[in-house]
Order: C-alpha cells, then structure tokens, then sequence
C-alpha cells in the first residue's frame, strides 16, 4: 500500500461559479481595474475543498476507476480480474491492488496529471500506523495518539489496567448541581476517536461513560481514566488484516436491534 500526496491540492481546480478577489497592494491594472476574477481556486476560499474533490474525481473517472458504493473516497479498477483501490482523504492518496505493474501504472497516470510527493509504502496517515508484516498482513494501530491523550489528560504515568472496565462500578446519571472540575467532554471525544479508528475493544467502555456528558461526576471521571490505564497498557494494540482471500466477518448485536 503506496501513500501519495498532492502538491498544492486546491490549486488544480477550475472555478464554475464567477468570483472576484482584490489585488494584491503594488499591483497596477489597465482601466482602473482594482479586482481580478479568479479562473482557478485558491486557498482560503470556502468552496476550494469541493472544487479539489471534482477536479480528482473526474479525472479518476476518465482512466477507469468507479466509486464504491459504499464509500465514496474509494475508487476502483478492475482489469482482468486484477484491481487497483484508490483511498482519498483531501489531498493524501493510498494506492493498493492485486497487481504492482497496474499499481505502477496508476501511479505513473496520477503523478502524469498532479504534482505529487511519492513517499512509498505507507507508515503513518492521519495518526495511525501502519506496518506491513513479513507474511503480507497490514497492522493498524494508534501508539504515537495514544501518548498524546495521556500526556494531554494527565495520565502519562498512570499505572495500566488489565481492562477498560471495572465489573464493579455501576454508573448512573447524577442530579448534582456541582461541577465536575476535569476536561471530561474532551477526553471522552478523544477515546470516541480512537475507538472508530483502531481500538474497537474499548467500544462498550466508551460508549458506557459518553451516556453521562450532561451532568459528569467524579465517578465517571474515574471511570474514563480506568480507559486510559487500560490503554497505557495496550499501546500497541490495533487492527491486524491478513492476505487471506477468504475472511470470516462476526457481528454482535444487543436487543435494540433485535
């Protein structure tokens, strides 16, 4: 899995919508002129982002490529029985497929068409690593952030948890007029982020403390830090996806969807 990036994204895209802009001090125009219409999108303006997307998805379009049905920042190209996935988040670009010479040739089509900085096989995107293991499976896994939160919530030292619930607390909601005197909002959207990211084991134990964002208490606050020591633990934990063609997916379900 390749990682490429476009040099200056949003200057790529031609404008559809008529805007004008002053210019820049010490520049001169004939007639008395004092703005210029902008053909092209610029940073800064709010509309450059969507221009960007339209520009790389019709050009993705024209060598091939369709949006998956199911997320559209993946593209797909299937020749042959052979595919090439393109994965796009703004101007970063991860390139994977079943074949290195078609691979090779995407490549050689984006770099042909946008500047791009060729950084080779992904490492890291968007704060999570990724380590490609020598029996060809892919690990993805949040180490770096989760010192961040630790070191940003105060728990850097805190000793680790063997698990990010304790059996023997129950929460409940409180009718306290006091005010919790901790960042408890802020952490619980931090571990939000990395339980949809790469930690999918600390799914019930955040979902648990974010059913008492109105009114926390010290309790709950003691609940999310046995989180954190469960994370100081398990920093190397994440998600690991094997290279083999058939693969058991297991969903679990509570009541509400029975």
């Amino acid at each position: 899995m390749d990682q490429l990036d476009v040099v200056t994204a949003f200057l790529y895209g031609l404008m559809k919508e008529k805007v004008f802009c002053s210019v820049p001090e010490g520049v001169e125009l004939d007639d008395g002129f004092d703005c210029v219409e902008l053909l092209k999108a610029i940073y800064g303006l709010k509309q450059a982002s969507r221009v960007w997307n339209e520009t790389f998805d019709e050009y993705v379009r024209s060598i091939g490529f369709r949006v998956s049905c199911y997320e559209p920042c993946l593209y797909i190209k299937v020749v042959d029985g052979e595919c090439v996935l393109l994965l796009v988040y703004v101007d970063d670009v991860l390139v994977t497929g079943t074949s290195a010479e078609m691979i090779a040739e995407v490549k050689h089509q984006l770099k042909s068409r946008f500047e791009m900085t060729d950084s080779g096989k992904c490492s890291f995107i968007l704060g999570i690593e990724v380590v490609h293991n020598a029996d060809g499976s892919v690990t993805l896994s949040q180490a770096c952030y989760i010192n961040d939160i630790l070191e940003r919530f105060g728990m850097q030292d805190c000793k680790p948890a063997e698990s990010p619930v304790d059996i023997s607390m129950k929460l409940v909601p409180s009718d306290a007029t006091t005010k919790l005197d901790a960042p408890f909002r802020e952490a619980v959207g931090a571990l939000m982020h990395l339980m949809t990211s790469t930690r999918p084991d600390i799914a019930f134990a955040v979902g648990y403390v974010s059913r008492f964002m109105e009114k926390p208490q010290v309790e709950h606050w003691i609940a999310v830090k046995r989180i954190f020591r469960y994370l100081q633990g398990t920093k190397s934990h994440g998600i690991r996806f094997s290279p083999d063609k058939n693969i058991d997916f297991q969903g679990y379900s509570d009541a509400d969807w029975a």
